[in-house]
């Protein structure tokens, strides 16, 4: 497999878009390459990661989207490896619309395995394609801000350019405000 990595500028800092072709393998911040060096191994194994030659389209979506155009994310498109329930959970958030908030129990619901929100909050976290399978959108079951691979700062940053209605850091947990890529 050959994979191509473009870079973005975005008001987060710089994000990392990695490719087959037109489709969407990985994206992330710069300042996780490790976790999705990570993720892409496991994900493809060995493969050759090249610099791109061009924008994409997917690039110029993501750029339009932080420029305020929401909707355009599911443009973008995408393939992802992983288990079968890993990809049902990230199918799931594609569909959550901009600004909408919803918790790890309501995706288990939506799955028809209720009892499956630690299982989601899992797979939830090894989502390969950060933003546009908007793993954001998911907070805790107490309506507070959870963690995010990218740190809560980001998550914050990206419900408010949502428009969504931004909740408080779960009591009891100080998460740093900083990156904390897992």
């Amino acid at each position: 497999m050959e994979l191509t990595l473009e870079e973005l500028q975005t008001p987060m800092g710089t994000v990392s878009i990695v490719m087959e072709g037109k489709i969407v393998r990985a994206i992330d911040y710069f300042d996780c390459n490790d976790r999705m060096q990570r993720l892409l191994k496991k994900h493809y194994g060995t493969y050759g990661l090249h610099p791109r030659v061009g924008r994409s389209k997917a690039c110029d979506l993501l750029q339009d989207y932080f420029d305020g155009d929401l909707g355009c994310l599911n443009q973008i498109e995408i393939a992802t490896n992983g288990t079968e329930f890993q990809r049902r959970v990230w199918s799931i958030l594609r569909q959550i619309p901009e600004s909408v908030t919803v918790t790890y129990g309501w995706i288990a619901q939506q799955l028809g395995q209720p009892t499956a929100s630690r299982a989601v909050g899992l797979a939830n976290g090894a989502n390969p394609i950060s933003i546009v399978v908007p793993c954001h959108r998911v907070i805790g079951a107490d309506r507070t801000l959870t963690g995010y691979a990218g740190g809560i700062a980001k998550k914050k940053w990206l419900l408010e350019h949502e428009g969504a209605s931004v909740p408080s850091l779960a009591k009891g947990r100080r998460e740093s405000l900083v990156a904390s890529c897992i």
